[in-house]
């Protein structure tokens, strides 16, 4: 058994070199990127080595595709790529296997959706998405949102990470607001606590106080885990103000003090 799983590691270790060979990432773009985006650096020369591993692994696995005549450049591609990398920095890209395509909008895309009233009445309405996620994908991104993620990220907005959270979120299948957890988190205890954030979060929205954290994330509980995960990347101390609780709950899902980082 031992020699098998040493055989298997290093046919993993030999393909995932490969992918890095395919897809390399020249050190003029990474570091644009890495100044344009300054909440990617976390100060630790490891962590900045392996988000751009997995930047370039996720160049290589997934696909991007321009709407309406967009055309997606290296810059725009490693701009979404490390965004999107940066959650699962410690977990690695097996928490996104579960979806290929990432389609980029130049800004937000109109959609109609079919809401219905208190009478049973359908009404079709128009609304502007920065981004979706949808189950199986693809992610849909609007690149005016993303570019402008540098500057945004002192309001705690990010729309990739924001997205990225969902598709983390959606693992499972269902948008709880509680992705699939390792053996060391206990999943009732994080509903509890994330709920219990969430209920005071609708609060403070409904009584329109004002709130470290985006009020979009009282529209869900799903939209509240996506929310509080981007203001986590972003602007961590508001979040740890906020909700200290919440703050805990994802520093321990997202950078776990164990472990090595994933592949």
């Amino acid at each position: 058994m031992g020699l098998w799983q040493d055989l298997r590691a290093g046919w993993h270790t030999r393909r995932e070199a490969a992918a890095v060979n395919r897809r390399p990432i020249p050190d003029k773009l990474w570091r644009r990127t890495l100044k344009r985006f300054p909440f990617l650096s976390t100060g630790d020369p490891q962590d900045e080595q392996q988000l751009r591993r997995l930047t370039s692994l996720f160049l290589d696995r997934k696909e991007f595709s321009g709407a309406h005549g967009l055309e997606i450049t290296d810059d725009m591609a490693v701009a979404i790529a490390a965004q999107a990398c940066l959650p699962v920095l410690r977990m690695g890209l097996g928490a996104y296997d579960g979806f290929v395509g990432i389609v980029v909008h130049p800004g937000q895309a109109v959609v109609q959706r079919e809401r219905v009233d208190d009478d049973g009445v359908v009404h079709v309405v128009e609304e502007e998405l920065s981004g979706e996620t949808v189950q199986g994908g693809p992610v849909m991104l609007s690149w005016r949102d993303v570019r402008a993620s540098g500057a945004t990220a002192q309001d705690g907005y990010n729309v990739v990470i924001h997205e990225f959270a969902h598709v983390l979120d959606l693992a499972d299948g269902l948008p709880d607001g509680c992705p699939l957890l390792p053996p060391q988190l206990s999943k009732p205890r994080w509903l509890a606590d994330m709920h219990k954030a969430y209920d005071e979060f609708c609060r403070q929205v409904g009584a329109e106080e004002d709130t470290e954290l985006d009020p979009y994330g009282a529209t869900g509980i799903d939209e509240f885990f996506a929310v509080a995960s981007e203001t986590y990347f972003t602007q961590p101390d508001a979040l740890r103000r906020a909700f200290a609780q919440v703050y805990g709950l994802l520093d321990a899902y997202y950078r776990p003090s164990a472990g090595t980082p994933g592949e």
